[in-house]
């Protein structure tokens, strides 16, 4: 199978502003002429090694080798579902030795900053390689318009930079 980058839209809420930045991302890296998958955990309830999750782990994550987490803010942190799928994983197949870039999203003003924080630490366990460019995205409510494109030329060019960085990583 060629490369392909995979988007981790990491919270299980329907509907999420989480959801519409992953999709910018991915189309900001297919307008690039780069494939791309996207997972989302839109909906989830829990996550189990169920036969449908061995079969994302399979066809996604295990051929997988740069990933990019959009990960909005809970209680200072990370989303438990998110947190679930890691631990999970069959992680030395998943998870060893790849790439991951960090995007934090957060209703507030510190763009999930310690919630990336605590992503990083649990993906340097799994030994992801993680770039140094973790771009928080505070107040992404104001930076989305009506259609949930995002609208704010500084959160554009702040996305495109990092987007270029790991490109290259």
């Amino acid at each position: 199978m060629s490369e392909f980058y995979t988007f981790i839209s990491g919270t299980n809420r329907v509907g999420s502003n989480t959801i519409k930045v992953a999709q910018h991302y991915q189309h900001l890296l297919e307008t690039q002429g780069l494939a791309t998958r996207l997972v989302s955990l839109e909906g989830l309830k829990s996550v189990e090694r169920t036969p449908e999750y061995t079969q994302l782990e399979q066809d996604i994550l295990i051929p997988g080798r740069k990933f990019i987490f959009v990960s909005p803010e809970y209680n200072g942190s990370i989303p438990g579902v998110l947190k679930v799928m890691l631990d999970i994983s069959d992680y030395k197949k998943a998870w060893w030795g790849k790439k991951a870039l960090l995007t934090g999203v957060a209703l507030g003003r510190s763009g999930n900053q310690r919630g990336m924080d605590h992503l990083t630490s649990i993906l340097h366990y799994l030994k992801v390689i993680v770039h140094p460019n973790k771009l928080p995205i505070s107040s992404v409510d104001k930076l989305l318009n009506g259609a949930g494109a995002i609208h704010d030329q500084a959160t554009l060019d702040a996305i495109r930079h990092q987007v270029d960085e790991f490109i290259s990583f």
